[in-house]
């Protein structure tokens, strides 16, 4: 990691001062949901947090906005034990419909999603002693934010099409804490050289979580929202304008 990167309250400065002062940019920046309510939410809400994220990755988020209740009807509002029903046949036949986005790898990544979920929940279970309802959004919530590029691992590797920005975008979605490589945010760690190769490697997103732990500790602040400030200080960001 670079010496000579910016304590965090430099900054902080610069993105209050880009963005028309510290109100300004509080009102532009979100928080994630406390781990207890994030523990809560139903799995079938991940699931179609993940699909929503997969169906926008290299398209127009609009469209996909607009044929959400199209997928919603025909995926069942993403109940896991149906949608692990579908058959090869039924999801042929679904990603037909001109109802939702016409792609079939795409589709065909909601069953292997929910299975994902389904492995885990069984995992849980087993290991637990007590017979507490497990779920997919427990193992999220309790995930360790300090190695959230470990959680962005494991997405790629357990389920479908979750690599790159795509599980990272989800999980942010779905109110986990979680810093993202934005174009503003990989730009800022070039300059300060705080990794040295490609932006995907484990050894640059290791020295990214370096990087963002310390400022969590410089700031007391969630990754989300040092990440926000990051991409707010720099870049094409100025005053009025988000990202």
């Amino acid at each position: 990691m670079a010496d000579t990167v910016e304590h965090f309250t430099a900054i902080y400065q610069r993105a209050c001062e880009r963005k028309g002062g510290e109100a300004a940019l509080k009102a532009l920046i979100s928080k994630p949901l406390p781990p207890a309510k994030l523990a809560q939410l139903p799995d079938s809400l991940l699931l179609a947090e993940l699909t929503k994220k997969v169906f926008q990755s290299g398209f127009v988020w609009r469209v996909v906005r607009q044929k959400w209740p199209g997928f919603c009807e025909l995926f069942f509002d993403f109940d896991i034990e149906k949608v692990l029903l579908l058959s090869d046949e039924m999801l042929e036949q679904k990603a037909a419909d001109p109802r939702i986005i016409r792609n079939l790898n795409k589709v065909f990544t909601i069953r292997d999603n929910a299975l994902m979920i389904f492995d885990v929940q069984q995992q849980e279970v087993q290991q637990k002693v007590q017979q507490e309802q497990q779920s997919f959004a427990r193992f999220v919530a309790d995930w360790p934010t300090e190695n959230i590029i470990g959680l962005w691992a494991y997405l790629k590797k357990h389920g479908a099409r979750l690599g790159g920005n795509t599980g990272p975008y989800a999980l942010r979605a779905i109110g986990k804490d979680t810093f993202l490589l934005t174009q503003e945010i990989e730009g800022y760690l070039r300059a300060y050289n705080v990794f040295d190769g490609g932006i995907n490697s484990q050894r640059s997103l290791k020295q990214i979580q370096q990087q963002f732990n310390l400022w969590q500790q410089q700031s007391g602040l969630s990754l989300q929202e040092v990440s926000q400030i990051v991409a707010l200080s720099c870049g094409e960001n100025h005053v009025g304008m988000q990202r």
